[in-house]
């Protein structure tokens, strides 16, 4: 008898023309794997214990199609599909592994080296697919970019879709086009030496098309979710749940190269495990690097600023490598936009800001009038490089009413100010795909279900999400493909206007951050961070050994004259946001900052509205 351990899930091919076939399945009683399309062979499965059943075929290459009929009734798509290449509810194909890889000497990037770049596959280029991103990759590194996110890519319903719809995890989309093209992108990324991020969906499965209930207990009804049912990592049967994710998350690593992972809202996990599935995870991920001899980080999205996912086991934590920091991007929002709906409404003034700058999470046990209740741990001890921070991500555009962008409410000055309070943060950046030339289109939330009670049910959760926040009026319809196609990027107004000059902005900022060593340097413990309220600045100090940079970020609509304690000495400017370069055509020309100030312990300065100076105490730069 074969043990379900020693094989993969799925479809693996064993030769030319052999396959193996395990699935997961102790809600059936007969297994059979139907070859072709309709069936042209059908072979009986044996039970291999614990729920599982395989069978090795004869005669199967790559391209074959399949499914699993359950006990003489119901046919299935495979749980574990690597490629739907007729969608959710047609036949898994059998996929070919094996790909002339180029990456040898690649082994990843520290964490401290990202510079992230999320995008969505389908709407960053007009052909949306994989291929398409392959020759946009140069400009990306010539921006600063050295790690693309990818928002998920796991086979969804249609071809519209943000990606957490999916329902087979393993199974790449076909649209976008399939494992082949996914492999291609990563080693074309690799080739400049850019990681690429997935973003992988462990908290829920798709509404439709998602047959694993038929096979076994992927589900518990123990606990609910925003999505519906939980997915079963606790309760009866969850060890081979677990497995099937596990395994999922070290194919993408193994098989496809993905560098790090990224997990949607982890929050929505619930696991009372003595040993919880994420634990698990993240020790089962950092083992398999290790083996690899690679650079792999698992960063998750929660909201719970919960400091023990971040904090080392042998502390007490999970291990994972760093996180979305929501605190940083609210209080920042609220300073540039003024807006105070919804979960806005906890943050005010440029103290949040200072906070967070100074520790990462912002509500460390703190009172939330959005939540009721308090929430959150200090992090105090965290080192800087487990924080993700962003001006811009899909989540805070995509789930507003319209899907606007800062670009689209925000003025030029405050877009700069924006990305150099990100970039010169101790943190790691993270840039939305477009946010860096002031990209006009939305990115609004689009789907492509088959089923109308489906297509209602979301428009209906749409408007009561928008609810909450007390936005009203008619929103973009999510199952139109003209809200889809709204959505794409209009790469050609890079070169125009303002558009260029803010794309070189960015470019210069990444330049300095790299340049400088004490912001090359993630380190929020060689930091000095001062708030002034009434005037709303915020002044930053950081250092490396003899070197000293001093950012001074106005936050206030008007110019205003200061008296800043800036320490004694020297200080030149090395950017200011406000210079002539950095200004928009058909704008009056601000006031510029002498080249040179002279502190002896204070010094006056001239800021402009919405602009920030970045002062060197030191030219000590890296090479």
């Amino acid at each position: 008898m074969t043990s379900p351990r020693k094989e993969k899930l799925g479809a693996v091919l064993l030769g030319e023309n052999a396959c193996s076939f395990l699935v997961w399945a102790p809600r059936a009683n007969r297994v059979d794997v139907c070859i072709g399309d309709p069936p042209e062979r059908e072979i009986p499965m044996q039970s291999v214990g614990c729920g599982y059943f395989h069978t090795v075929a004869q005669d199967v290459s790559a391209g074959a199609l399949y499914r699993y009929r359950l006990n003489n009734k119901k046919e299935r798509p495979d749980p574990a599909s690597r490629y739907q290449p007729r969608g959710v509810h047609g036949p898994s194909q059998v996929a070919d592994n094996r790909f002339h890889w180029n990456d040898s000497q690649w082994t990843g990037l520290p964490l401290e080296k990202y510079v992230l770049y999320e995008l969505h596959v389908g709407t960053f280029t007009p052909q949306g697919t994989f291929d398409a991103i392959v020759p946009r990759l140069p400009t990306l590194k010539d921006l600063g970019v050295t790690a693309i996110e990818l928002m998920p890519v796991a086979q969804f319903p249609g071809e519209r879709n943000w990606g957490y719809d999916g329902v087979y995890p393993y199974a790449v989309q076909a649209s976008y086009g399939g494992p082949l093209g996914l492999k291609t992108l990563v080693d074309a990324c690799h080739q400049l030496e850019i990681a690429v991020v997935l973003d992988v969906v462990y908290n829920h499965f798709g509404p439709e098309g998602n047959y694993s209930a038929d096979f076994a207990p992927y589900f518990t009804d123990i606990y609910k979710t925003p999505w519906g049912q939980a997915v079963n990592f606790d309760d009866a049967h969850s060890d081979e749940v677990r497995r099937y994710f596990i395994e999922n998350a070290l194919e993408w690593i193994t098989d496809f190269h993905i560098d790090s992972l990224r997990l949607d809202a982890v929050h929505a996990i619930i696991d009372t495990s003595a040993q919880t599935f994420l634990e698990e995870l993240a020790a089962a991920v950092h083992s398999r690097a290790k083996s690899l001899g690679r650079e792999v980080h698992l960063i998750p999205e929660s909201n719970r600023n919960d400091a023990r996912m971040i904090s080392a086991p042998d502390a007490g934590g999970w291990g994972f490598d760093a996180v979305w920091n929501d605190d940083f991007h609210h209080s920042l929002h609220v300073l540039l936009t003024g807006e105070q709906d919804g979960y806005y409404q906890d943050f005010c003034g440029i103290e949040d800001l200072a906070g967070s700058y100074r520790e990462g999470f912002l509500y460390a046990g703190r009172y939330s009038k959005f939540r009721q209740k308090r929430y959150g741990g200090s992090s105090k001890h965290i080192p800087a490089k487990r924080f993700v921070v962003y001006a811009q991500n899909h989540d805070q555009i995509g789930n507003r009413r319209l899907g606007d962008r800062l670009s689209q409410s925000l003025s030029f000055p405050q877009l700069k100010l924006a990305a150099g309070t990100v970039l010169f943060s101790p943190y790691i950046p993270l840039l939305f795909m477009g946010e860096e030339y002031s990209e006009r289109a939305p990115f609004e939330y689009f789907v492509s279900h088959g089923d109308p009670s489906l297509i209602e049910a979301v428009r209906r959760g749409r408007k009561d999400e928008f609810a909450k926040f007390g936005w009203t009026g008619d929103i973009p319809d999510p199952q139109s493909a003209a809200t889809f196609l709204d959505s794409k990027l209009n790469w050609d107004v890079q070169a125009e206007g303002h558009h260029r000059i803010l794309w070189h902005f960015y470019q210069e900022l990444l330049r300095i951050r790299r340049a400088l060593p004490p912001l090359a340097e993630l380190d929020k413990n060689a930091m000095e961070v001062t708030s002034f309220a009434n005037e709303k600045v915020l002044l930053v100090r950081r250092w490396k050994a003899a070197s000293q940079v001093l950012i001074v970020y106005h936050f206030g609509q008007e110019s205003t004259e200061l008296l800043l304690p800036i320490p004694a000495g020297r200080w030149h400017v090395t950017l200011d946001s406000a210079q002539q370069q950095w200004i928009d055509q058909g704008h009056s020309q601000a006031c510029e900052t002498p080249a040179v100030i002279e502190s002896r312990g204070e010094a006056p300065l001239t800021l402009n509205p919405w602009a920030f100076l970045v002062f060197v105490k030191s030219h000590e730069i890296n090479e």
